[in-house]
């Protein structure tokens, strides 16, 4: 099978010193042309493993960035829980409250 990764020698249209090198061969003749697909191959490599880079670091960010929400969702199901809890306790402290106040009441002899 071939290999299918490009590589700067590969990217090589035409080579002076070599007719092995590249994968477009070119006569002799158009050796202006050569060098100047030679040169924008160059650029190309040089762009494509900058946005390689790029794609690197944005990929890293994500997985911040995934772990930052799951840290935080976490955190707010921890909240909700501490939330009800605390509700449940104000009702049943409330309602003690009110049964204190009645037992109270009726021992006053102040009866509804």
């Amino acid at each position: 099978m071939q290999d299918l990764k490009i590589t700067p020698e590969k990217a090589k249209t035409y080579d002076t010193e070599s007719e092995k090198n590249g994968v477009f061969k070119t006569p002799a003749r158009l050796d202006g042309f050569g060098k100047k697909q030679n040169e924008y191959n160059d650029i190309v490599m040089e762009n494509i493993a900058e946005l390689k880079k790029r794609i690197c670091n944005l990929e890293d960010e994500q997985v911040k960035t995934t772990d930052r929400f799951r840290i935080c969702a976490n955190e707010l199901q921890a909240f909700k829980t501490e939330l009800d809890r605390m509700k449940l306790t104000t009702k049943l402290n409330s309602n003690t409250i009110d049964r204190l106040t009645k037992a109270i009441d009726i021992s006053k002899g102040n009866v509804e």
